[in-house]
Order: C-alpha cells, then sequence, then structure tokens
C-alpha cells in the first residue's frame, strides 16, 4: 500500500525518479538527482543513506544488489511498485499544481499563461 503524503520533499521525489530507468548505486542515486534537477538537488552522502533508510523502511525502495568495488561495498536500490506509484503520484501533484498558476493572466502583462 502506498503511504499518502501530502507533499513530498524534492530531494525524495528526485532520489525516487533517479530510479526510475532501473536500479542505481548510491553515488549513480546522488549523481542523477542532481542532472534530474538540474543541479538544484545536491545530496550529501549521509542525507542520501538516511533518505534510503527511510524509502526502505516505507516500502518504497529495496535493495536490489550489491559487489564489491575496489574493496568497498556497493549496493544497489530499486523501486518497488508502492514507490514508482508513489513518484508518479507526486509528479501529478506537481504538474496540477503548475496548472494553477500557468493557467492565469500574467500580472506583467494581463495575458493568459501559455
Amino acid at each position: 500500500m502506498v503511504k499518502r503524503t501530502t507533499v513530498m520533499s524534492e530531494p525524495t521525489y528526485f532520489v525516487l525518479a533517479a530510479l526510475l530507468d532501473g536500479p542505481v548505486h548510491g553515488y549513480g542515486i546522488i549523481k542523477r538527482a542532481q542532472a534530474l534537477s538540474d543541479g538544484r538537488v545536491r545530496l550529501a552522502v549521509g542525507t542520501l543513506y538516511g533518505a534510503l533508510d527511510r524509502l526502505a523502511s516505507g516500502g518504497l525502495i529495496v535493495v536490489d544488489g550489491e559487489e564489491t568495488v575496489q574493496g568497498r561495498p556497493r549496493r544497489y536500490y530499486r523501486l518497488t511498485e508502492d514507490g514508482r506509484l508513489a513518484v508518479h503520484r507526486e509528479a501529478l501533484r506537481l504538474e496540477q499544481a503548475a496548472r494553477v498558476v500557468t493557467g492565469h493572466t500574467s500580472p506583467m502583462t494581463g495575458e493568459a499563461g501559455a
């Protein structure tokens, strides 16, 4: 069951979005989230792993595997179906919220938004 929250934080949204194309390891999530957000989301390692633990305990992601690279463990994460639904719901919520503004007349020109 998807936990229904009113607002998903931007970092959480981009962490989940980073996993839409398949399993990714922690550093890859940091890089993808930064790229997908045009640099707005810059996750510190400690922040990321706290978020990943929270998302895993909430059933939105799972560990998909682990490998050792240069003597260090690299854990891969993937979205669960609930995680996929949650990020899509948040995208729809953001789209609807944006339409409230873009559908109004521009205060600068008096013309309707595109």
